[in-house]
């Protein structure tokens, strides 16, 4: 068993607090990424998708899991398991200083994250206190205009990594 923390990252102008729609522990955002099998190396073709609010049971049936499949080239048996309660928003200070935040904890066994994408259903708050809700991130940036503080706002240089976490 391994733990993996997704942790992001991004260039904010004018924003802070970037985080899934519902906040860190959304149940409906959905994470997309690609999973490197632990015992043949091969990494899927397309991106999986998981999310809090969708479970299967395990194959033994002691448990539940966000993801069980099987390696398309080995056929070894992978597990995803989201654990909830360890993530924070991105803030403007953060990303000032090119921190990461810790956005999810996968419990993964058989399988590595790897290539974590950004999609739809993100929100900020500008330095001023405007909203922006159902933020798309899947262009690689958002761009607006804060007309409660008379400037620009912008999210860009998208950066994502799984961090190793004992």
């Amino acid at each position: 068993m391994v733990n993996y923390l997704l942790m992001i990252s991004a260039d904010l102008e004018n924003l802070t607090d970037l985080q899934p729609q519902g906040g860190c522990d959304d149940p409906n955002f959905a994470y997309y990424f690609k999973l490197k099998c632990g015992n043949c190396g091969e990494v899927t073709q397309k991106e999986t998708c998981v999310s809090l609010n969708e479970t299967v049971p395990s194959a033994k049936g002691r448990s539940e899991n966000h993801l069980a499949q099987k390696c398309k080239f080995c056929s070894r048996e992978g597990t995803v398991t989201m654990i909830a309660g360890r993530g924070h928003p991105l803030t403007q200070e953060q990303a000032e200083a090119g921190k990461y935040a810790p956005l999810m904890l996968f419990d993964c066994r058989g399988y590595e994250p790897v290539d974590f994408v950004f999609g739809s259903g993100w929100k900020a708050e500008s330095i001023e206190g405007t909203k922006f809700n159902d933020i798309d991130l899947s262009g690689g940036e958002f761009a607006e205009y804060d007309e409660k503080g008379e400037c620009p706002v912008m999210i860009s240089n998208l950066r994502a990594k799984f961090d190793v976490v004992k």
